[in-house]
């Protein structure tokens, strides 16, 4: 008989993958790029669609690069950390300096506000 601990702890890993519902086409986890680099972006369960209108089941991308998550309804800061594509952008070019960098893809509502951990995915990634 297994052990109600760790039967929870894979129900909440479960959980936890089904939640994914943002990830980083292009770079992965762990990667290591040059100056300027592409990252494309992808959603499931939303439609991405242009800042402004505020519709169920709609929003658009956020970069949050080096900085911590944004809480979930709250308005995502718009700064050189926090890149938005209001227009319904699915890929960009970064230019970040040497080093180690984290970025978080963070898909937010039509008026910027977070739709929290579910839709938030968090890689690491080195440029030379």
């Amino acid at each position: 008989m297994k052990k109600p601990s760790l039967i929870l702890a894979a129900v909440l890993v479960s959980a936890s993958a089904l939640a994914q519902n943002v990830d980083f086409a292009t770079p992965h986890d762990g990667d290591t790029v040059t100056s300027p680099f592409m990252v494309r972006f992808v959603v499931k369960n939303m439609e991405v669609q242009p800042a402004g209108e505020v519709k169920p089941g709609t929003g658009h991308h956020h970069i949050l690069i080096d900085v911590p998550p944004v809480d979930e309804n709250s308005v995502i800061p718009a700064d050189a950390q926090h890149k938005h594509f209001g227009k319904g952008q699915t890929d960009t070019e970064l230019t970040l300096p040497p080093g180690e960098h984290t970025l978080s893809l963070q898909f937010a509502d039509g008026a910027h506000r977070s739709y929290g951990e579910a839709y938030r995915k968090t890689i690491r990634i080195t440029v030379k």
